[in-house]
């Protein structure tokens, strides 16, 4: 059963889990699970994605209830108006704050035909981040007899596909647990350290003009079961705000 964060006559959200794929995908074609139709089977009417998390990003997912709202939606989305914002756990100790202005190759969508001879010129890419919490540990996981990890908010402006993972990769602070652009010893140590194979970034919050009545929407989905514990484990529970914050109890439970 899907979470469903929000819900009206035009409008549904969803906290979508780490490991879901959107919609059916040539990524895996042995994949028979996909968050469109999970929700469309969850309450007995079609639904249409407006945009997209990547398969390993868990959080705020959301879809139209019929057609016409979903083009004011595609429309709000083109026009980079709706604010996301991320969490993630990455390697390393970034600056407090700053910008990442780093074009980025475009990625075709796994649904679009890409002739061989075609060009995929770099797009304009921009991300915001601030560090929320630091933490070193006494592992030697790589070179050093220490290894440091962050807490990141992080703000895109832009909506590449996977922008925020290529643009941490880019800076030298790759996300944990992203196995294509992180860093698979630092992956390895989450797993066997702490019990947590997934990619640590989640989409906490989304906020945008209802496309209907006008209204301003801030979409929250608190982290929850090993993202949850881990922040527990790691003392960082302090450095978020309640509502982002899931029962780290539970995900406790849960995990013993």
């Amino acid at each position: 059963m899907l979470t469903v964060l929000y819900r009206d006559d035009y409008l549904i959200a969803i906290d979508k889990p780490s490991g879901l794929l959107v919609h059916r995908s040539e990524i895996d074609r042995r994949e028979t699970r996909f968050a469109v139709q999970l929700l469309r089977d969850q309450i007995g009417r079609q639904v249409f994605p407006v945009h997209r998390l990547d398969r390993g990003t868990s959080g705020v997912l959301l879809f139209a209830l019929d057609a016409t709202t979903a083009r004011l939606l595609n429309e709000q989305f083109a026009g980079r108006q709706p604010g996301k914002t991320y969490l993630a756990v990455v390697r390393g100790h970034p600056q407090d704050s700053g910008d990442i202005d780093h074009p980025i190759t475009r990625q075709p969508d796994e649904r679009e035909y890409v002739h061989g001879n075609a060009q995929l010129n770099a797009q304009p890419a921009f991300t915001r981040y601030r560090t929320l919490a630091r933490c070193e540990l006494p592992f030697a996981v790589d070179r050093y007899p220490q290894s440091r990890y962050a807490l990141l908010e992080l703000q895109p402006e832009t909506g590449r596909r996977h922008q925020l993972r290529r643009h941490l990769k880019h800076i030298a602070h790759p996300i944990i647990g992203d196995a294509t652009h992180g860093k698979g010893v630092h992956n390895r140590f989450f797993q066997q350290q702490f019990n947590v194979g997934r990619m640590l970034l989640h989409a906490v919050e989304l906020q945008l003009t209802h496309p209907v009545n006008g209204e301003a929407l801030c979409l929250t989905a608190p982290l929850t079961g090993d993202f949850t514990r881990l922040i527990g484990e790691l003392g960082w529970r302090e450095a978020l705000p309640v509502a982002w914050l899931g029962d780290i109890e539970a995900a406790h439970d849960l995990a013993s």
